[in-house]
């Protein structure tokens, strides 16, 4: 469908905060022990495999305890202290393409979302705080049982990471 002017599809999503009692390194430590300390580039792969099967056993392989790798990781304290902001606070982009395409066979859309994203921030009393924005108040806009079904799995699984690592 192509017309002149764009389509606007609002959507309201749920940002969900775990507090924890660790401070900010132990919860950073905790995340990188279980979805791997280097991230994976991986738009290379797919070059690499002839079908999907072995792509997948190869992605599998890089997966963390919790079913998700580590595709980036993005600083935000190393510039915010230039305008006086004094606290460790990094963004992480984790997902995995084998739960991905349980949302994607279904809605190409959904891939606005996926790979999922955490925040992690040093909060006062050497504690921390974990943000992510629920997965299926993102992926299922439009109505879509068989997307928000995958979601709301991911929303399980992502929900079940931040308890591990934030935990005291």
């Amino acid at each position: 469908m192509t017309t002149d002017s764009p389509q606007e599809i609002p959507f309201q999503g749920a940002r969900i905060r775990f507090d924890s009692k660790k401070c900010f390194d132990e919860v950073v430590r905790a995340l990188l022990a279980d979805v791997g300390e280097k991230p994976l580039m991986i738009d290379d792969l797919p070059a690499k495999f002839e079908s999907w099967e072995s792509y997948k056993a190869e992605v599998e392989s890089h997966a963390g305890p919790s079913g998700f790798i580590l595709f980036a990781v993005m600083n935000h304290g190393a510039w915010i202290k230039e305008v006086g902001i004094q606290k460790k606070v990094v963004r992480f982009i984790i997902g995995n393409p084998v739960l991905a395409i349980t949302m994607l066979r279904h809605d190409l859309t959904a891939g606005l979302f996926a790979p999922v994203e955490l925040i992690v921030i040093e909060e006062d009393q050497d504690q921390s705080s974990l943000t992510y924005v629920r997965p299926s108040s993102l992926m299922a806009v439009e109505t879509n049982e068989p997307v928000l079904a995958a979601a709301r799995e991911l929303d399980a699984k992502l929900q079940a990471l931040a308890a591990k690592v934030t935990m005291a």
